[in-house]
């Protein structure tokens, strides 16, 4: 990458994601010594302003950054550093520097999630999933299983948006039984990714 160190004083920030959660972790400054340190090394290193040297995230805490890539923006000035981080960010001992926890996020399938986990809680509601959990785990384990097979039908005829809404509701009572299990998207991830690693 060429990037352009010139702009401040040789200095340009680094913003820190994790590879996987895709959460902002910390912001940093690398100067071109502190750049060809991580790339060389896999452990994410900035300039200090402080110390006015370079400083290993970890050297002293143990909680290395560990590089996944480094990309360059437009203008070349600023970094996104995608690392997997070896305990918490923050000196404070939190996850990131915002003291926010670093927890995977799916978009729209985290908030419906938390939807459910709220109808859950409303045991006395008389909403459609509050209903569907007060009549146990053999009901919801049944519906899922009659949108499987729904889904199966319409994928075998050629109307896109039948197959598309049974799949929807496949889903979405699938997150359904995932919590009556006492689950969420995030244990089935850690399977698939275990998997993927052999």
């Amino acid at each position: 990458m060429n990037i352009d160190f010139d702009k401040d004083n040789g200095l340009v920030p680094a913003i820190v994601q994790d590879a996987d959660t895709r959460t902002v972790l910390m912001l940093g400054y690398m100067n071109a010594a502190a750049y060809e340190k991580t790339v060389a090394t896999g452990k994410v290193t900035f300039y200090s302003r402080s110390k006015k040297r370079l400083w290993t995230k970890g050297e002293e805490s143990g909680n290395f950054l560990n590089l996944v890539d480094i990309k360059a923006d437009c203008d070349r000035d600023t970094l996104l550093v995608r690392a997997q981080p070896d305990g918490p960010t923050c000196h404070t001992g939190t996850d990131t520097c915002w003291k926010e926890e670093n927890t995977p996020h799916y978009g729209f399938f985290s908030t419906l999630e938390n939807v459910i986990a709220g109808r859950k809680a409303q045991q006395n509601s008389d909403s459609y999933v509050a209903s569907l959990f007060a009549k146990g785990i053999n009901k919801v384990a049944q519906k899922v299983g009659e949108e499987a097979v729904e889904v199966v039908i319409e994928a075998k005829d050629d109307n896109d948006d039948l197959f598309l809404n049974e799949s929807a509701d496949l889903l979405f009572h699938y997150l359904i039984l995932l919590q009556a299990k006492g689950f969420s998207l995030t244990d089935v991830e850690k399977i698939l990714r275990e998997r993927h690693k052999k």
